[in-house]
């Protein structure tokens, strides 16, 4: 059975990357894709510890409509990401990324797409808004904030 402590191991090598990517960049889907490939060794590692915490409930351990999330972490700087877990099969809240997002997707069950995109890295640039959705089965995703920032709001006007 797997741990905060496994987790926190797992997580090593991709908070590693995530503090050379940059949100804003056009690329940094294709940097992830290339640097931690889903379906690599580290990320189905990673994979896997998410599904044990999820399953034992201390990971995503609240529920709010049929959500579950939770705290993996929380930023100690500006410099550093939150990272929330979210079990989900539905569109969640709306929300604004003032410094953007970077979403790591694992597919639990069907053939789930997040917000249209396949299971693996999505990224969205500061300032960006949007409803996450899972349609067509059911994801475990690892939401990156840096500095923590995030705003639930309706869509900016």
């Amino acid at each position: 059975m797997s741990t905060r402590d496994d987790l926190d191991r797992a997580l090593e090598p991709v908070l590693a990357l995530l503090r050379d990517v940059d949100p804003s960049d056009p690329a940094a889907v294709a940097t992830l894709n290339e640097r931690l490939p889903p379906g690599g060794e580290t990320l189905t590692a990673l994979a896997a510890v998410v599904r044990e915490g999820v399953d034992a409930g201390w990971l995503a351990e609240r529920e709010n409509a049929g959500i579950r999330f939770g705290r993996v972490r929380k930023a100690a700087s500006d410099d550093e990401h939150s990272i929330d877990c979210v079990h989900m099969d539905q569109p969640g809240p709306g929300h604004t990324h003032p410094n953007g997002e970077i979403d790591l997707c694992f597919a639990v069950s069907g053939q789930p797409t997040f917000d249209g995109n396949p299971p693996g890295w999505t990224v969205y640039p500061p300032g960006s808004w949007h409803v996450p959705t899972v349609a067509g089965g059911v994801m475990d995703i690892l939401y990156f904030l840096p500095g923590g920032a995030i705003r639930f709001e309706p869509r900016p006007e």
